[in-house]
């Protein structure tokens, strides 16, 4: 299994620690045809990119792709769910502008009311104590990112299950009707083994990514192409893979 494209990469734009150029230049390297540079949305309150940073990575990514035919370079976003009916911290506006969408939970993120705030952050922290609040926050957080999936033209959900407990088979479900892959980040762990199992039987399609946040990890996914194996997932159920 070949990996050609990395599609989760961060750079200081957010919270990663190379430009743009560095993290490209590692893909080319190590023999990457293309990757996207998808720092966190707007409304990640410490590591959400500056609105008017936007055009500015818009004009490096188009630059790149003007002065090399090595690698094409995408200018992607990784949003934020922020609510339960499945709002992104960026708007329709925002998503036009970009040629890939991510998504997924973080908590550095801030909902859109107090209401979703507690439903969604404050039951996520107790169920870290509690099995009974742990059980109902699944179906919240697995309902949020449902709604989110129907609402959004998500390319890659990141991370499914890593930052909050979801029903991979509900959310597997909604990826396959909508065409949204199910990242395997080599970073995080998730999808795990048994995630992945399950999410096959649900035919839905899968990208395996490094989420470097250093230009010398980008395309690194040796972590996420052995939890493929081991689930026995083929290469042409991974959107990145060949």
């Amino acid at each position: 299994m070949k990996i050609f494209a990395d599609y989760h990469t961060h750079t200081i734009y957010s919270h990663g620690k190379g430009t743009i150029q560095q993290n490209v230049d590692v893909a080319i390297r190590k023999g990457l045809r293309e990757i996207a540079i998808s720092d966190h949305g707007f409304g990640h309150l410490l590591f959400g990119v500056k609105k008017k940073n936007l055009p500015k990575m818009r004009e490096e990514i188009d630059a790149i792709n003007q002065s090399t035919n090595k690698i094409h370079v995408k200018l992607g976003m990784e949003a934020n769910i922020i609510s339960k009916d499945g709002k992104l911290d960026i708007g329709q506006e925002t998503i036009e502008k970009l040629d890939i969408l991510l998504a997924g939970f973080h908590f550095g993120a801030l909902p859109t009311n107090i209401r979703d705030c507690f439903r969604i952050h404050g039951n996520n922290f107790l169920a870290r104590y509690f099995p009974t609040v742990d059980r109902k926050v699944r179906v919240i957080n697995t309902d949020a990112v449902v709604a989110a999936i129907y609402n959004n033209p998500i390319n890659i959900l990141t991370h499914p299950g890593a930052k909050a407990n979801i029903d991979t088979k509900e959310v597997a479900k909604a990826a396959a009707k909508n065409g949204t892959a199910l990242e395997i980040n080599s970073s995080h762990g998730f999808l795990t083994v048994e995630y992945i199992k399950i999410a096959m039987k649900e035919d839905a399609k899968f990208v395996i990514s490094s989420d470097a946040h250093r230009p010398e990890d980008v395309g690194n996914v040796s972590k996420g192409i052995n939890r493929a194996i081991e689930a026995g997932l083929s290469a042409d159920r991974i959107i990145n893979a060949e």
